[in-house]
C-alpha cells in the first residue's frame, strides 16, 4: 500500500512541532507537551498474568501460562494541538494498541471496505453511543479503538442477541452479565444498557489486560473466555511455542476476532483509503441522563421529552415493559435537547399520576384467568404485556405487570424491581378413566399403581378416606392428558423469551466463556 501510515503522519506533525514551536516562542529548546488532556497508558510489566482456570472461583496465579514478555503499548498519538472536531479524530488521536498485520486483516479490511452501506449504516447506528464509549475509554485511560469493539460484536446494535443467548452491544452471556453486576429480571435485562453495559465491558477488558498483559489476548479472551486463553498459551508454552495471539490454537471465530477489530480500526485511521464514508459524529455529547423519582409509563415520558418511541427504546434498550419503574430504574437518557423538555414537562406534572401499571406477586399457583378476574383486567392483556404462552399456568411467587388502580396504586418496591420473576407451568389437563379393583386392593395401592394420591381417590369416587375395595370394584381415577404431556415438552421453547424465568443475580462463580 502505497499510502502514508496513521504512525508516519504522526511523526510528520511531531518533527513539524519540534521545529516550529521554537522559532514561534522564541526560547524553547522542545515543543511544548499537548495539551489533549491525556495522559500515557501504564505499561504493562513483565510478571505472570492471573490467570483463572475453570476449577476456580476467583483468579489465580499461574506460571505456566505467563506470556514469555509482553509488547508494550504504543504511545497515544497526538495530531497537533487544535481539539479533535469530530469522534472519529478522537478515536484516532487515542490509538495505542500494537497494530496487528497479517493475511487476516487484509481479508476483513477487502470485506468491510467491500461493504460501503453496511459500513455506513453500522457506523452511523453508534452515532448516539460512541461518544460516551469514547468518553468512559478516555477517563480510564484505556486505548481508545476499543471504541470500536462494538461494531464487531454486535454490529453497535444494543438489541442484538446471539444464538448463544450474549445480548447487547457488548454481548454479555447471562452468567458474565450477573458477575459484572447487570440487572437481569422481569423488567430489564442490563446487558442492553447503553451506560451499565459500557461500564461492565470496560471492567471485563481491564480485568482480561491484568491478566494477559496484552492487550490482543485479553480480547481472545473476551470472545473466548480467559479460562481457554489460558489453556492455549499453557499448551504453547509446553510446546515451546510463542505466548502471541497470532500462536495461538483458537477457533476460527477467536482467530478472526482481533483482524476484525484492526481491519476497522484501519479503515476509521484512513477511511478515504478504503473508499469508506464514516458519518459525520460531533465531538459532544448525544444525550443526558435524567433521574427518574417515581414510577412513570413509557408512553408518558416518550410524549413528556417530545421524542419518538424508537428514539427513546434505542437509549433505553434495556427496558422491556410499557412502565419505567424509579425503584429499578433510576434514570433514563433522552436526547440532549429532549432532556430539557422532558424535566420542565416533568415539573408541570408534579402532582399528576404517571403510572398505569404496577407489580403484583401470585400468591399460588393461578391460571391467567383467575388472576385477570382477581384482578379486574382483561385476560387477553394481562397475556400480552406479561408474555404469557397459551395452557401455562403462573407459578406461585412469580411477579406479574398489572393495572394500577385500587389497592394497587403504589410505585412498585426496590425489592420487587429488582427481583420480579415470571414463573410458568404447563397447564394439567385431567381426563376421566376408570379401573377395576384387584383381590387385596385398597384405595392407596390403587393410588400408588396410578400415580395419584389417595386423597384424590377417595374424593373422585366419593369414599371415605379409609373405605375398603373389593375385587372387581370400578373405580374412577383422573390423570393428565397426552396434550398436558406435549405442553411441558414444549415450554422452553414457548418460554425463551426475555419474560421466561432468569436466575436471580449473584456473585457466587467467575465469568464464563463468552461464545
Amino acid at each position: 500500500m502505497d499510502t502514508v501510515s496513521p504512525q508516519g503522519v504522526r511523526r510528520h506533525w511531531a518533527a513539524a512541532l519540534c521545529l516550529g514551536l521554537p522559532l514561534l516562542l522564541g526560547a524553547c529548546a522542545t515543543a511544548p507537551t499537548p495539551t489533549t488532556g491525556l495522559t500515557p497508558p501504564p505499561q504493562p510489566t513483565a510478571t505472570a498474568p492471573e490467570v483463572v482456570t475453570p476449577a476456580t472461583s476467583a483468579p489465580t496465579k499461574s506460571a505456566t501460562t505467563e506470556p514469555e514478555s509482553v509488547t508494550p503499548l504504543k504511545p497515544r498519538s497526538q495530531l497537533g494541538l487544535t481539539p479533535p472536531t469530530d469522534v472519529w479524530e478522537r478515536i484516532r488521536r487515542g490509538f495505542a494498541m500494537p497494530d496487528l498485520d497479517s493475511d487476516l486483516v487484509r481479508n476483513r479490511e477487502q470485506w468491510y471496505s467491500g461493504r460501503p452501506d453496511y459500513m455506513l449504516r453500522m457506523t452511523e447506528r453508534s452515532r448516539p453511543y460512541l461518544f460516551h464509549v469514547v468518553e468512559e475509554l478516555e477517563r480510564r485511560n484505556m486505548p481508545t479503538e476499543l471504541a470500536l469493539l462494538p461494531f464487531i460484536e454486535s454490529a453497535f446494535n444494543p438489541q442484538a442477541v446471539s444464538s448463544a443467548k450474549a445480548a447487547g452491544m457488548w454481548q454479555f452471556m447471562p452468567a458474565t452479565g450477573k458477575f459484572f453486576d447487570l440487572k437481569q429480571n422481569l423488567f430489564r435485562d442490563d446487558r442492553r444498557d447503553v451506560l451499565e453495559s459500557t461500564r461492565a465491558a470496560l471492567d471485563y477488558l481491564q480485568k482480561l489486560y491484568g491478566m494477559f498483559g496484552d492487550w490482543h489476548l485479553a480480547l481472545a479472551a473476551y470472545n473466548w473466555g480467559e479460562g481457554s486463553v489460558s489453556r492455549a498459551l499453557a499448551r504453547n508454552k509446553a510446546q515451546g511455542k510463542p505466548l502471541t495471539y497470532s500462536e495461538l490454537n483458537m477457533p476460527n471465530e477467536t482467530r478472526y476476532y482481533v483482524p476484525k477489530l484492526q481491519a476497522v480500526k484501519n479503515i476509521v485511521a484512513q477511511p478515504e483509503t478504503f473508499n469508506t464514508q464514516l458519518p459525520l459524529i460531533q465531538n459532544h455529547p448525544y444525550f443526558k441522563s435524567i433521574p427518574i423519582e417515581r414510577d412513570i409509563d413509557v408512553a408518558v415520558a416518550v410524549k413528556l421529552a417530545a421524542v419518538s418511541l424508537e428514539d427513546f427504546k434505542s437509549l433505553n434498550p434495556s427496558m422491556n415493559r410499557p412502565v419505567i419503574l424509579a425503584a429499578g430504574t433510576p434514570q433514563i437518557l433522552l436526547p440532549w435537547d429532549n432532556a430539557t423538555v422532558f424535566e420542565r414537562n416533568l415539573q408541570a406534572h408534579a402532582n399528576r399520576p404517571l403510572a398505569t401499571w404496577t407489580a403484583w406477586q401470585a400468591p399460588r399457583t393461578m391460571k391467567p384467568e383467575d388472576v385477570a378476574k382477581q384482578l379486574d383486567m382483561p385476560v387477553d392483556q394481562l397475556r400480552s404485556v406479561n408474555g404469557i404462552p397459551p395452557r401455562m399456568m403462573i407459578t406461585a411467587g412469580s411477579t406479574l405487570l398489572v393495572h394500577r388502580k385500587g389497592r394497587l396504586d403504589n410505585d412498585v418496591t426496590e425489592h420487587l424491581a429488582d427481583n420480579g420473576q415470571l414463573g410458568l407451568a404447563p397447564e394439567v389437563v385431567l381426563k376421566r378413566i376408570s379401573v377395576k379393583a384387584r383381590k387385596g386392593d385398597s384405595l392407596a395401592s390403587l393410588a400408588a399403581r396410578h400415580g395419584v394420591s389417595a386423597t384424590n381417590m377417595a374424593d373422585w369416587n366419593h369414599l371415605k378416606a379409609n373405605a375398603r375395595v373389593v375385587a372387581g370394584q370400578t373405580l374412577t381415577i383422573l390423570v393428565p392428558s397426552q396434550g398436558s404431556r406435549r405442553v411441558t415438552r414444549s415450554t422452553p421453547n414457548k418460554s425463551a423469551s426475555p419474560k421466561a424465568p432468569v436466575p436471580q443475580r449473584k456473585k457466587t462463580s467467575k465469568p464464563q466463556p463468552r461464545r
